[in-house]
């Protein structure tokens, strides 16, 4: 008997649905007409067992018996799911041939590793599994992934991997959470203050942006503009470059502050002769956006109609699950196979058959044209969300599925439009000495940008011909004041782009370096999770698209040890866990270093100044979860 098991009944009922028939449905299995089974998980089915699972003394959160380090680890069976997985137990113990049928990702991978690990599967059953990679959940799809299975051997580091994260997660949570909860209630905060290696960064990103917003005192600046006429064509306008001797009189960024030098040099200028000394014309390209993983879907569909990443995760899921209209939605990868590149017409009839793209726009596509998206060396366990082939018989999508699913479909149709193109114009000037430069932006081709016209609205700027050497009238110079503004408020979107871009916001060089090459603070499956999490705790508040820090948000973020509110660690984490990935590094090479650090900040909780809590008005939490010190894990982790 082959036995395939599945993340979720959904994608179990697609693997069933091109195997043999008639099907027999039992009770959390599918028997097909050749006696092979299809079950599935439901989700985890294992949680990690809680503090007072391995001692029941650790029922109460007590400083004396931090850091809690289990010697042997423990899973336990979810007692909402404890049923399924007596079911896989007996099914696997008859099975001649497993197959893994988990998500195409490193949580995907553990969650039916971990079942195999817990039913103790015989080693020699275990050497013959084979790893189903499903991202498309339409018959052909499927069939195509059946033929093409792989050992799940190969797969152990990617396992391993998820579950050093879990379980770095499970200490790092836990121990500082009960570490900083009970240092806040010497304060009088009798609520958890959760700690997350993922969570506390996020939540240290808005507080410190939101601190920067407060504390900025707007200050005046000074630019000079020359207003250079052109015999038979008019004015233009040229722009002054402040030289060296101006830097006493200048901010960091270059900013003139003393207006009475700005007001010199426009008197300076005005009637004199202004003199080209360089003109340079350079032909620009951009390439159409590569198609979406999670992140960049959720951040535009942000900007575009104000949905949370909570909600396009969602919407993604039906769109996934239930209508099987886009590809596996989790992935955290922008390129696709060479081999999808046959099925680009059927992709794109499919989409506007499904009012994912308007006709008018597919006429203007070359289908010819293969960009860099189709990429196998940058595809790994997924690929970029797109498109199915599958064409709905009626109108069956929401309002927001049918936004999220234009979103995947017109950024899909942008692989086939040519590069937008202009020619960006460079000209210096000389005017009594000084220095002023003018720049011009006339657009050759439209390309892929026709597509998000309205969206994105190209502005052109036009400057006459010339020629060096040549010599004008500045006819006045003109001193524009204006005032410094602070940064803006983080929204989903934009805090999403500081989650997927954290090395923007590491001073450290060498981390810096390090983190360019990695995915950012959390996954693509997590980041919504946390967000929410973060405003489930009451650290964030929305007001419409803006996301603010809350009074005690802001207050547990100034008691923390600054490096546990920093990207740093969390960040080079998830770097480390890709090398595990990747057999790169070891599991105890990953661990060791966490654990050692554990009983220094628990150290410093017992310590630390909680003087910026006392009088905090606090949320009040229901007394499950974390507050009795109860840390689950779900399908896709929030507790980070």
């Amino acid at each position: 008997m082959k036995l395939y098991i599945a993340e979720k009944p959904s994608l179990g009922r697609a693997i069933a649905d091109v195997l043999p028939k008639p099907h027999k449905k039992q009770d959390g299995y599918i028997e097909v007409a050749n006696g092979d089974v299809v079950s599935w998980c439901i989700g985890h089915l294992l949680e990690q067992a809680e503090p007072e699972d391995y001692d029941a003394k650790y029922k109460k959160w007590q400083f004396h018996d931090l850091p809690i380090v289990p010697t042997q680890w423990q899973f336990k069976a979810k007692p909402k799911t404890k049923k399924q997985l007596s079911t896989l137990k007996k099914l696997l113990t008859k099975a001649d041939e497993i197959y893994h049928a988990g998500d195409p990702d490193r949580e995907g991978q553990l969650l039916v590793d971990e079942v195999f690990q817990f039913v103790n599967l015989p080693d020699r059953k275990r050497a013959t599994i084979r790893r189903l990679l499903i991202s498309d959940l339409n018959p052909q799809a499927v069939k195509k992934a059946l033929a093409s299975t792989r050992s799940n051997q190969e797969f152990v580091p990617l396992s391993v991997s998820a579950l050093a994260r879990a379980r770095a997660d499970w200490l790092f949570g836990m121990n500082l959470t009960r570490a900083f909860t009970l240092a806040g209630q010497k304060a009088g905060v009798n609520t958890v203050l959760s700690v997350g290696r993922v969570q506390t960064p996020v939540l240290g990103l808005v507080v410190r942006r939101d601190l920067e917003i407060e504390n900025f005192v707007s200050k005046p600046f000074y630019e000079v503009i020359a207003h250079i006429n052109k015999p038979n064509w008019g004015v233009f306008e040229a722009k002054w470059v402040p030289s060296e001797a101006c830097k006493p009189y200048m901010d960091e960024d270059g900013r003139v502050l003393v207006k009475a030098l700005a007001e010199n040099v426009a008197d300076r200028i005005s009637q004199k002769q202004a003199t080209i000394n360089k003109v340079e014309t350079k032909p620009k390209k951009i390439n159409p956006p590569l198609p979406y993983n999670l992140s960049s879907l959720q951040i535009d569909a942000n900007k575009r109609y104000g949905l949370s990443a909570q909600q396009v995760l969602d919407i993604c899921q039906a769109l996934y699950e239930k209508h099987k209209l886009i590809t596996y939605p989790r992935s955290d990868n922008r390129y696709l196979p060479q081999e999808h590149f046959v099925e680009r017409e059927q992709v794109i009839a499919a989409a506007e058959h499904n009012q994912g793209i308007e006709s008018k726009f597919i006429k203007l596509a070359d289908m010819n044209l293969k960009g860099a998206c189709w990429n196998d060396k940058k595809v790994e366990a997924h690929h970029a969300i797109i498109p199915t082939t599958k064409k709905l018989r009626s109108a069956q999508l929401g309002h927001r599925e049918l936004q999220v699913y234009q979103l995947i479909s017109v950024q899909y149709l942008a692989q086939f439009f040519h590069p937008y193109r202009y020619n960006e114009t460079k000209v210096e000037l000389e005017i009594s000495g000084g220095q002023f430069k003018a720049q011009a932006k006339q657009i050759t081709d439209q390309g892929f940008k026709i597509l998000f016209k309205g969206h994105e609205i190209e502005k052109e700027s036009l400057l006459p011909e010339l020629q060096v050497g040549e010599q004008l009238l500045c006819e006045k110079g003109e001193v524009k004041e204006k005032q410094t503004q602070p940064p803006k408020h983080y929204t989903e979107a934009t805090l999403l782009g500081a989650m997927t871009g954290i090395a923007r916001f590491v001073s450290d060089q060498s981390i810096k370096k390090v983190l360019k090459d990695t995915d950012g603070l959390g996954t693509e499956a997590t980041r919504a999770g946390i967000i929410e999490l973060l405003f489930r705790r009451q650290f964030l508040r929305r007001e419409g698209k803006t996301i603010y820090s809350t009074a005690l948000g802001k207050a547990f973020i100034q008691t923390l040890p600054e490096s546990l509110s920093l990207p740093d660690r969390t960040a080079l984490w998830e770097s480390l866990l890709g090398k595990i990935a990747n057999k790169e590094t070891s599991y105890n090479q990953f661990m060791q270093p966490l654990c050692d650090e554990l009983g220094g900040f628990i150290d410093s909780a017992q310590s630390i100044n909680t003087n910026a809590l006392k009088g905090v008005p606090v949320p009040a939490f229901k007394k499950r979860g974390a507050r009795k010190g109860k840390f689950t894990r779900k399908r896709k982790p929030s507790s980070a």
